[in-house]
């Protein structure tokens, strides 16, 4: 049975890497047709191309469906095995049904630690190549927040600031507030303030201190004042979907950031770090069906195997987006958003593995 382990395997991760291997170059070439303007309206140069974007590019692009193309791989040689009665042979050794998945398993978990190394740790690092060339080549990635921020940088201290412009590092309206066991003790405003990029400091315009001691109030006004805050300017804007740089750690303690200063972006961040965790069990569960889907010798061949293999697959998908709209725009919690695609059709395939030949 070791012998078959090995083909297995072998059939099993070739498959995968030569069909995912065609679909990277195939979307290379789509992409440079549809970004080549771009490219050369900005005069982006063709080693930055190649070495900082499309470079960096094929990593994100293999985890984006290699789940996908695990299935179909799955789907795709365990049909031709059953065609050639390749599976009829090993079971009719007296090997179990139980014990031919052991290789397709070690194959998939083989894939899910790839998928689950390739989102949390690999492809944060080249997203930053990448991002920084599409930043400075093809789109701004750093977007204004709407009028009237609201921050709460550490649990009592609140700020709120009319209008932030990122370009200009420009704002309007600043108010700073401490509050102590529900009381207002501290209130710094100002009419204007400017982030100085040389002293890291801000600058403030016609302010005024408040602060409250018992029965005691002092108060302090001026025209100008430069000093630093718990308070950086990315706070008052956001890169578009910045977390794609951000590794598995980075992303948890953004969001337990993000929570404390009630940002409204929270469940994207949420959403995307169970992704990171959900997505390589698809894998295995995926390739489960796809063995189960196929290993039985039918009239219609791989077609027959492939065509409703791709239709489970885009099923899946579908569910996918569905759920996680919910997590977006309702009250369906992140994790369980997720994860309802695997559970159903982790049923789904243990339905379908009770069904398949033995």
């Amino acid at each position: 049975m070791k012998i078959i382990d090995i083909y297995i395997i072998k059939k099993f991760l070739f498959t995968f890497f030569f069909a995912i291997s065609l679909l990277i170059v195939i979307v290379v070439i789509f992409d440079v047709s549809e970004n080549i303007d771009e490219f050369l309206e900005n005069d982006a140069p063709v080693y930055d191309i190649i070495f900082s974007y499309y470079l960096n590019f094929i990593p994100y692009f293999v985890n984006l469906f290699l789940y996908l193309f695990t299935f179909i791989s799955v789907i795709f040689f365990t049909s031709k095995m059953a065609s050639n009665t390749e599976i009829i042979a090993i079971l009719s050794s007296g090997i179990s049904f139980r014990r031919f998945l052991r290789p397709y398993f070690i194959s998939a978990a083989f894939l899910a630690i790839l998928s689950f190394y390739l989102a949390n740790f690999l492809i944060p690092q080249t997203n930053e190549k990448k991002r920084d060339f599409k930043d400075k080549y093809m789109e701004k990635l750093a977007k204004n927040k709407d009028r009237n921020i609201h921050l709460q940088t550490s649990p009592g201290t609140f700020i709120y600031v009319e209008n932030y412009n990122n370009s200009t590092n420009l704002g309007h309206k600043f108010s700073l507030e401490k509050f102590k066991n529900g009381k207002l003790y501290y209130k710094f405003r100002a009419e204007k303030l400017e982030w100085d990029t040389i002293t890291k400091k801000w600058h403030f315009e016609d302010y005024y201190i408040r602060t409250i001691e018992g029965m005691d109030e002092k108060f302090v006004k001026g025209k100008e004042l430069d000093t630093t805050l718990i308070l950086q300017p990315s706070d008052l804007y956001y890169y578009k979907e910045d977390y794609e740089e951000m590794n598995y750690w980075e992303l948890n303690q953004y969001i337990k950031q993000a929570k404390l200063k009630g940002s409204n972006k929270v469940k994207d961040y949420e959403i995307e770090k169970n992704k990171r965790i959900a997505s390589p069990f698809a894998t295995i569960i995926l390739t489960l069906i796809g063995v189960s889907l196929s290993c039985r010798k039918v009239r219609g061949g791989i077609g027959m195997h492939l065509g409703l293999g791709i239709t489970i697959t885009f099923a899946f998908i579908l569910f996918m987006q569905i759920s996680t709209v919910f997590a977006t725009f309702g009250n369906l919690s992140p994790a369980i958003a997720v994860w309802i695609p695997n559970i159903i059709f982790g049923l789904l395939g243990i339905f379908l593995l009770q069904k398949a030949p033995k």
